[in-house]
């Protein structure tokens, strides 16, 4: 059997990864990707997979053992917040967040065996978890998982992380800040107007990883001419460091119209990015990329962003 050019992972174990009707981070936002994709063909274009849940001696790669015990416990209770207070427990959030991060780990193996070309895994990329705590919506960090996975299961050791979200990135930033080969370029709202606070310029990695690292802050505003603009030197920088595997975290909540956040992109910056890191993956990776959908709270627009991506993976125009 010829392998998959594009798998994509849906399903309601994946989709129970939300904070309840009301919340930014709401359990219909899989179910709206996947009806847009459904209205443009593409399902019918991918290959389908199911949500896969992950073991605890997965989760414990990234992840404390003490956090990962705290998870749990909460997850019976269904009470009170995972961090300060941004982001609550409910009954199950230690399946449902293990789910994400299972799932990620099945499209990496499915990507790396070459059961697939690329992947695309919408309710995933949790970029903001530290590895003893939760943060910004992101119980468990899926990113780091699949970083460290990469590194101890298959033998990569050279991964590009590649994050056009509004918000910095920043639990995958400071976990691998010193790690030289884990490359990091992260376009994200400047930081004096967004949560987190973090990814300035001058945040390049430290120790042995210095200038491994390449934080790109956009003013409010920004919108895609300017991405496009700042598109380039990101490039140029992955082109240099001739990555193993790109993980790609794209958060559509820096589309005009997110709620929480204020640059101005459209779908095309989306679409752009996907394009140009699958002929990067080509020339350095053996084509391995795996996209993950990260934040965006409004509906509309990360249909549009994230089918964007996945079309842009299978060389489509939709």
């Amino acid at each position: 059997m010829e392998p998959a050019s594009v798998a994509v992972y849906v399903g309601e174990a994946l989709a129970t990864y939300g904070f309840g009707e009301g919340h930014p981070f709401g359990p219909d936002r899989m179910h709206v990707f996947w009806a847009r994709m459904q209205a443009l063909g593409l399902d019918r274009r991918v290959a389908v997979r199911e949500p896969v849940q992950a073991t605890e001696t997965q989760l414990l790669r990234f992840q404390e053992p003490a956090y990962v015990e705290q998870v749990k416990a909460q997850s019976l209770s269904g009470e009170g917040y995972l961090d300060a207070c941004d982001t609550p427990a409910f009954p199950g959030v230690y399946e449902a967040a293990s789910t994400v991060v299972g799932t990620v780990l099945a499209a990496l193996d499915d990507v790396i065996n070459g059961r697939c070309r690329q992947a695309f895994v919408p309710i995933a990329g949790l970029h903001h978890a530290r590895r003893d705590s939760a943060a910004g919506f992101c119980v468990f960090n899926d990113c780091g998982v699949a970083i460290e996975t990469l590194r101890r299961q298959y033998g990569v050791r050279r991964v590009a992380y590649v994050d056009i979200d509004a918000h910095h990135g920043d639990g995958v930033f400071y976990a691998f800040e010193d790690d030289a080969e884990l490359v990091f370029v992260d376009f994200h709202e400047d930081g004096r107007y967004l949560y987190p606070g973090t990814g300035g310029v001058e945040e390049t990695g430290s120790g042995p990883a210095m200038g491994t690292k390449l934080n790109i802050p956009m003013p409010p505003g920004a919108g895609d001419e300017l991405f496009f603009r700042a598109w380039e030197a990101a490039e140029s920088f992955l082109e240099r460091a001739q990555p193993e595997f790109i993980l790609l975290q794209c958060g559509a909540d820096s589309l005009d119209g997110d709620p929480i956040t204020h640059l101005e992109y459209s779908a095309e910056a989306h679409r752009h990015a996907a394009t140009r890191l699958k002929r990067l993956a080509g020339r350095h990776c053996d084509g391995r990329l795996l996209a993950l959908g990260g934040g965006g709270y409004n509906r509309d627009n990360l249909a549009r962003a994230w089918t964007a991506v996945v079309a842009a993976l299978l060389g489509e125009s939709a």
